[in-house]
């Protein structure tokens, strides 16, 4: 597939998806959102990508949709769709999903290796839903980020009113979605929306240093199973969420990237693992 407003690399282990529309600040489109989805698949089924990076072209990550879009929408009840949107190439990771992990913005969470979004500028609307869904959010020091739907006379999209409150807190949510206000990097970390605020000169460095550590150093088999524990969890009881934990840590001792693990500890060496 020929991306027109992503742009896809891979290197050293790590796949960047760039949001690619920096004159409209990366707003939102429909063929924006199926080209993201066809190349996060793509890397999902590569073998040679351990870690994903998406971010934004130029001084923002994503404005949210686009507000010609938008207009288009207003009146009719229901949202359109682009008439030449491309058809995919690539097909969601193989094995059972759950259906809450299907849709627009949570099928991240299907995504069997670890999403890092880096926010280096102002992420609204949708803009601000697609980090949620990432594994980790890491954010520049003038990035600025916030619902907005209130104040398009909109409602909570997409699952965030799911997803927002177990980040921040059901009153830092509320605020956040009420309030439609943008909240900035300084602020965000407090809340716990993002793990870490960077300089602004060293932004995109750090964050490939931080995913290049994830490759480097944890075995893709310990992550596959943690991310799907993470988030099937959030829809289990504790019960069950032990009664897996025993069940994929008796299998673990079986697996080459255990063995591997005990060996490159034991002989003082990096790691060399599989995913197997």
């Amino acid at each position: 597939m020929s991306y027109q407003q992503i742009a896809y690399e891979v290197a050293d282990g790590i796949a960047t998806c760039t949001l690619n529309r920096p004159e409209q600040l990366n707003a939102w489109t429909p063929r924006m959102q199926l080209e993201l989805r066809d190349a996060l698949y793509g890397a999902a089924a590569d073998e040679e990508v351990r870690a994903i990076i998406i971010t934004g072209a130029g001084r923002g990550f994503c404005a949210g949709a686009d507000m010609k879009l938008l207009g288009s929408f207003s009146g009719s009840g229901r949202m359109t769709v682009e008439a030449d949107l491309p058809h995919v190439v690539n097909e969601a990771p193989p094995g059972p999903v759950r259906p809450d992990f299907q849709t627009e913005y949570t099928y991240l969470l299907s995504i069997p290796k670890p999403i890092i979004a880096a926010i280096n500028g102002p992420a609204a609307g949708v803009g601000f839903v697609l980090p949620l869904f990432c594994d980790v959010r890491l954010a520049s020091a003038s990035a600025r980020m916030g619902a907005i739907f209130a104040r398009r006379g909109l409602v909570a999209e997409y699952g965030v009113s799911w997803i927002l409150p177990r980040l921040v807190g059901l009153a830092n949510a509320s605020d956040i979605l009420f309030s439609g206000r943008l909240v900035d990097a300084d602020e965000a970390l407090r809340m716990g929306l993002v793990s870490r605020v960077i300089r602004n000169e060293t932004f995109m460095g750090e964050v490939r240093e931080y995913a290049q550590s994830i490759v480097a150093n944890s075995s893709p088999r310990s992550i596959r199973i943690m991310k799907r524990q993470i988030y099937d969890d959030q829809l289990t009881t504790l019960e069950e969420s032990v009664a897996v934990a025993v069940k994929e840590m008796h299998e673990s001792l079986r697996s080459e990237d255990f063995r591997e693990g005990v060996a490159h500890f034991m002989e003082k060496r990096p790691p060399r693992f599989t995913g197997r």
